[in-house]
């Protein structure tokens, strides 16, 4: 069965919760990790989720910032040693647009020890993808969405699951206008919600560009989203927030509304 196995759900400031980043996993147990983390902590929760890197062969990252981009160095050293080692059967597949690409070669080769990066273009590829361009990655077929990102660039995706149904991942940023008709219907929207809408004067995070439960789920209605996937958040409601994150969501979302947790998995029926 098809899942996302949800490594970590929160913002950049968080301590108690790991930053957003998940696995795609297929109807082979084959998977596609989305966003990296903030660290060396990557390593621990993907230990927590029983998932061996070793079987990591595809990663996808979305933007420049630390809290998606620097757990990847960690996992990169991991292969690295791994490969020279013969314990890591294959090659590593990572894709982001282009100016993540520069910075993540950047880190490695100033980083990383000569021993650490001697697999790099030559089992760890890291390939540069496009707007709307379309890529074969495991029996997906992924295309890739720039979000519109008022800061940073920042690319999401989406796919036909083996299901027939439609995922779209937008990164961290509120659903953007221009990308309406790319994503209406779609069957799974993983989006972001910053905090509550009772907490907006708290966190400002439009300010921030981000989003607000209430107001990623007005969009999700109208756009007629059978699933929303609600995550990159604060952690300041702890136990309280997937059921007062959840709460608002119904309020505004006529359809099913998923708040995940860390380390949770979340079945793609």
């Amino acid at each position: 069965m098809e899942k996302i196995i949800v490594l970590g759900t929160g913002t950049a400031s968080v301590i108690n919760n790991f930053n957003t980043c998940f696995i795609l996993e297929n109807n082979s147990q084959e998977y596609l990790m989305v966003d990296t983390g903030g660290g060396n902590r990557i390593l621990k929760q993907l230990q927590l989720a029983n998932i061996n890197i070793n079987n990591i062969h595809n990663v996808f990252i979305s933007h420049k910032h630390l809290d998606h981009l620097l757990g990847m160095l960690w996992i990169y050293r991991y292969v690295d040693l791994s490969m020279a080692k013969g314990t890591y059967v294959g090659n590593l597949d990572i894709y982001c647009h282009d100016e993540v690409a520069e910075i993540l070669k950047t880190q490695i080769k100033t980083l990383l020890r000569k021993s650490q990066q001697q697999f790099l273009d030559k089992r760890i590829f890291i390939h540069t993808v496009k707007n709307h361009e379309k890529v074969k990655i495991l029996n997906y077929n992924i295309e890739f969405l720039d979000i519109f990102s008022k800061s940073d660039k920042q690319f999401g995706f989406k796919t036909r699951l083996n299901n027939g149904k439609v995922l779209a991942f937008l990164g961290d940023e509120p659903l953007d206008g221009n990308l309406y008709n790319d994503v209406k219907n779609a069957d799974y929207l993983l989006h972001e919600a910053f905090c509550l809408e009772t907490e907006d004067g708290i966190f400002k995070p439009r300010e921030k560009n981000h989003d607000t439960v209430k107001s990623a789920c007005i969009k999700a209605e109208n756009l007629g989203i059978k699933n929303i996937v609600l995550w990159h958040t604060q952690e300041n409601l702890k136990d309280k927030r997937k059921e007062q994150y959840t709460k608002e969501a119904k309020a505004n979302f006529s359809g099913n509304v998923i708040v995940p947790n860390d380390l949770e998995i979340i079945p793609l029926n």
